[in-house]
């Protein structure tokens, strides 16, 4: 039975990009291997963990949406929990579409600027 899931997976923060390249694509090798679909791959950056993980602050994460079955997640979770690189991953399954959340921006210059002066004030 197809459904669709959301997987969201931190990885360590020091990857260089072939790393993260060579990641990703294991990810979709498995999505297609396994005859799902995936819908979207989002890299969200580098952000502030709650709490350390194994020793690590910071995390790189990525949004991963597909449609697919219960097998293609089990063996998707299985290849993210063996992976040294991945810190964490969580999926869920959806009952209904959903938006997902942009990757939060950085704050642009003028507007830091901008708050500066009323914040000394």
């Amino acid at each position: 039975m197809i459904r669709m899931y959301e997987t969201i997976f931190i990885v360590q923060p020091e990857l260089v990009d072939d790393e993260l390249k060579g990641l990703t694509t294991k990810v979709q090798d498995v999505v297609a291997t396994m005859k799902g679909d995936l819908r979207k791959l989002d890299d969200w950056g580098l952000r502030k963990l709650a709490y350390p993980i194994d020793k690590f602050n910071r995390g790189r994460y990525f949004y991963l949406r597909t449609d697919g079955d219960a097998a293609m997640i089990a063996e998707l979770e299985r290849r993210l929990r063996l992976d040294d690189k991945v810190i964490r991953y969580q999926t869920v399954k959806l009952e209904k579409e959903t938006v997902a959340p942009a990757a939060a921006q950085p704050a642009a210059p003028e507007a830091a600027a901008a708050e500066e002066p009323a914040a000394a004030e």
